[in-house]
């Protein structure tokens, strides 16, 4: 990037100035900076590959890759060899980090871990809810501008706590490796005890989890993509258009949009580490989103400064300073940290943090957030990696009503009625009233008739 450009790119933060007035839910919503997704301009390109894919698999797979990736493909499937090797090879401070990271994923997996429950109504009648893993799990992990082992962890982790018995990776191939995914990708599946990835990438890729690839007949059958029933994990809008598209033959976490970031910070912040946050989200994608929220002009002003010293010595200093100068990017001013907390629970930011002076109290009132950093030593960083928590998370706005990825995602509540005679007798005119205010005899006539 050159010097010419960097002064002018951080001029161009926008400023938000909400200060002084007073703005409802569906005003604030309308006036807060988010990202352009064109899902249909993308939709048109993403059926038709998702088409292909059912219809000429791996044929289509293998034109894709060659097509978007570079490479050339007959099959997806990841040798075992090239996983062991990948593993043997990692750099050990890596794997010390990747290592950290699984154990406190596990720790806090295995809390979630819902527990059955069951419900006396008298002798004879009980209902139990009881919580079931799905039977085989797809995890997408990106490729793109970045590596993402992490990812693979924040994918497998929870789905193995849930119980899931068959889980495939897929992330893009490299033309640098082969054809196959970075062999940093590859060793964090082989920590976990992942034995099955997929080189394939894009919305082709959820197309083939979604809807399965067959071999034909005389080939290693271990070659085939076996359909699952969720699909979950991070990607590009292409990849967030097919899994749009997929879902109801599957399941899926979300469709996830650029990441953001946004700070919700008063006077007391240190703008060096609030700007250093901006950039760590920055520094993903052109369209990520970073977002101050302060009632302190003078920290507004500092953050600003904060910004443009530090890109100067970023490696990704011309794609952090596209994501903080566009639109999805600002800097609002509000009246009061009360007003900041409203701006903050209408945005429902994939990551908030709060640098505030009451930190923890002002923590307990926001109730859209993915995922809450409370203070100054708890970066998004710490979350993205080690802090034990999911780093999968809702963007564009639905933390206001989804969630992270967790245990859940991989499980099913089924419920479980089990009355005798008895226990029916006590409710059956209650289910023949019922059931003929509705105008539905016949349900009460099937109860009936065991007592005629």
């Amino acid at each position: 990037m050159t010097s010419n450009v960097r002064p002018q790119t951080f001029s161009a933060l926008q400023d938000l100035d909400l200060r002084g007035t007073a703005l409802d839910h569906a005003s604030l919503k309308a006036v807060l900076p988010r990202p352009e997704l064109n899902f249909a301009t993308a939709a048109e390109a993403v059926e038709s590959i998702i088409g292909r894919v059912r219809t000429e698999g791996f044929a289509a797979l293998s034109e894709l890759a060659e097509k978007f990736d570079g490479v050339q493909q007959d099959y997806t499937r990841v040798p075992a060899e090239a996983m062991e090797r990948a593993l043997a090879e990692l750099d050990p401070q890596v794997r010390a980090g990747l290592e950290e990271s699984i154990t406190r994923a596990r720790a806090f997996a295995a809390a979630q871990v819902p527990e059955d429950t069951s419900v006396e109504y008298g002798t004879g009648a009980t209902v139990t809810q009881r919580w079931v893993a799905v039977r085989r799990v797809g995890l997408y992990v990106p490729g793109g501008l970045a590596v993402y082992p992490s990812s693979v962890i924040m994918n497998a982790v929870p789905a193995l706590a849930a119980g899931v018995g068959s889980l495939a990776i897929a992330s893009p191939p490299q033309k640098e490796f082969g054809g196959l995914p970075h062999p940093t990708i590859l060793a964090a599946a082989k920590l976990l005890g992942v034995e099955e990835v997929h080189a394939m990438g894009g919305a082709q890729a959820i197309a083939a989890l979604a809807y399965g690839v067959a071999v034909p007949g005389g080939v290693d059958p271990a070659l085939a993509i076996e359909p699952v029933d969720v699909v979950t994990g991070p990607g590009n809008l292409f990849v967030a258009t097919a899994k749009r598209l997929v879902k109801g033959v599957v399941g899926i976490d979300a469709e996830a949009g650029p990441t953001e970031i946004a700070i919700l910070a008063d006077a007391t912040a240190n703008p060096e580490y609030v700007a250093a946050d901006m950039i760590s989200q920055a520094e993903h994608d052109p369209n990520a989103a970073a977002v101050l929220v302060t009632d302190s002009p003078d920290l507004a002003e500092a953050v600003r400064k904060a910004l443009e010293n530090q890109c100067r010595t970023t490696k990704h200093a011309e794609r952090v300073g596209l994501a903080l100068g566009g639109k999805q990017s600002a800097i609002i001013l509000v009246s009061n940290i009360d007003a900041g907390i409203a701006v903050c629970n209408v945005y429902a930011a994939e990551h908030l943090e709060i640098h505030t002076a009451n930190a923890h109290a002002d923590a307990a009132r926001i109730s859209a957030a993915g995922a809450i950093f409370i203070g100054s030593h708890a970066p998004v960083s710490l979350g993205d990696y080690c802090a034990g928590s999911n780093h999968v998370l809702p963007t564009s706005g639905t933390a206001a009503f989804a969630s992270g990825l967790n245990v859940n995602t991989f499980l099913k509540a089924i419920q479980v009625i089990d009355y005798d005679r008895a226990a029916l007798q006590v409710v059956a005119p209650h289910v023949v009233a019922l059931a003929n205010a509705e105008d539905l005899p016949a349900h009460g006539d099937a109860v009936a008739i065991r007592f005629a």
